[in-house]
């Protein structure tokens, strides 16, 4: 291992069918409005967590919610999981604002999240 641990589970992506009614749920059950409110995205920033809601499961077809692991350096850490047996489902790739993300799955097919800001 080289050393580039997790920061822990910060932001969790949720796959919505509703994004409208989903938005009035997230924002009851978290007690703040949205921070980012967009027709592809509503993002909530709630006691140190990102929530996020994702119309349709986004782009990348998202069935289930998603909870990304904050690293240092997400190159390393691709490297040391893929290695440990993971597969790249999603390569690393900047989604604005210099902010980084890959997904993997396990050997049992759960995704696992990956994300760097720079």
């Amino acid at each position: 291992m080289t050393g580039s641990s997790t920061r822990g589970i910060k932001t969790v992506l949720h796959p919505v069918s509703d994004l409208a009614t989903a938005k009035a749920v997230y924002a009851t059950l978290l007690g703040v409005p949205p921070q980012t409110d967009e027709s592809y995205y509503v993002g909530f920033e709630a006691e140190g967590q990102h929530i996020g809601l994702v119309p349709d499961g986004g782009p990348q077809g998202m069935t289930s919610p998603v909870a990304y692991w904050h690293v240092p350096d997400i190159a390393a850490k691709l490297a040391e999981v893929t290695a440990a047996g993971a597969t790249v489902k999603e390569p690393a790739h900047d989604v604005g604002g210099g902010r980084l993300v890959a997904t993997v799955t396990d050997p049992d097919g759960n995704v696992l999240g990956l994300l760097q800001d720079r």
